[in-house]
């Protein structure tokens, strides 16, 4: 359902290519089968099924990221960097669940599995570096996505998920679609050469319209004001997002983070403006209520 390719036309290329239409039919495919299942899951599933499985997309986002340093002839430090995933995870997601704080022992689990290398400095201190990075931006990100669902005014949890889905995925689309017909002029050539400011302004708009679909369809406690505020800053954030993984993607050399997703690449491939719009919502309901 959402793009990222807003490729600039040439003169002489055909303005719908046979390759577009492959991939679109691919992405359309994927969608028709995943989105069912994710809207059934956010209004009819448990709070924790959720969680659980906001909590397996930052796994599988972790496993990617460690093979992204690997691309980069990096060794990450995988056992430390999925226990201070999931720490980060879970303390956004549940603030106070400890009775003290746990990140002087994270720190300390880095610095320990650090020393175990102490005879490769050249790639040690870059690997924990990497590897700690990794953990908080996928944990911590993650985890305000998980807690979209509980936060203040529970009864609006599902709807704040959708409004994320929604505002990122029809901005994306949006984006995709009008970067491919009119695009000319490159966002960020020197990290993504196929995205277009004329995308990015599709994408914006799309927020907005995406953030209206939300209301419309039973979101009421969005007030119009937010519509056009949350649709335009969180789909900023979200290209942002997406423009920081491939930043990551081209240091590391590789096209995807992963083929986990049918025509979508890896699962980073898939969350990186989820992961960067979430805070946005996170942040905004709290201080909110």
């Amino acid at each position: 359902l959402a793009g990222r390719g807003l490729r600039p036309l040439r003169r002489d290329q055909p303005r719908v290519s046979q390759s577009f239409k492959a991939n679109l039919a691919l992405r359309t495919a994927t969608a028709l089968l995943v989105l069912p299942a994710l809207a059934y899951c956010i209004f009819r599933g448990p709070v924790w099924f959720w969680e659980a499985l906001a909590g397996l997309c930052a796994l599988i986002g972790l496993h990617e990221f460690g093979a992204l340093l690997e691309a980069r002839g990096l060794k990450p430090f995988r056992v430390s960097g999925l226990l201070i995933g999931a720490l980060a995870f879970l303390e956004v997601n549940h603030p106070g669940l400890w009775p003290v704080s746990l990140w002087p022992a994270a720190a300390l689990a880095i610095l320990a599995a650090m020393l175990r290398r102490a005879g490769d400095l050249a790639s040690t201190v870059p690997a924990a570096a990497g590897t700690l990075f990794g953990a908080l931006w996928v944990g911590a990100l993650m985890g305000t996505i998980a807690a979209l669902r509980h936060l203040p005014s529970p009864e609006h949890g599902a709807w704040r998920v959708l409004l994320l889905l929604f505002i990122v995925m029809v901005g994306d689309s949006l984006a995709y679609f009008v970067g491919h017909a009119i695009g000319r002029h490159r966002l960020a050539p020197n990290l993504s050469p196929g995205k277009t400011v004329e995308g990015a302004v599709g994408g914006l708009l799309g927020g907005v319209l995406g953030a209206l679909i939300v209301r419309m369809l039973g979101f009421a406690a969005l007030s119009p004001g937010e519509v056009l505020g949350l649709g335009v800053v969180v789909a900023a954030v979200g290209i942002a997002g997406d423009l920081a993984e491939s930043l990551f993607k081209r240091w590391a050399g590789v096209k995807d983070s992963g083929s986990i997703v049918p025509g979508h690449g890896g699962m980073l491939d898939r969350v990186d403006s989820l992961l960067f719009a979430a805070p946005v919502l996170y942040y905004w309901f709290i201080l909110k209520h």
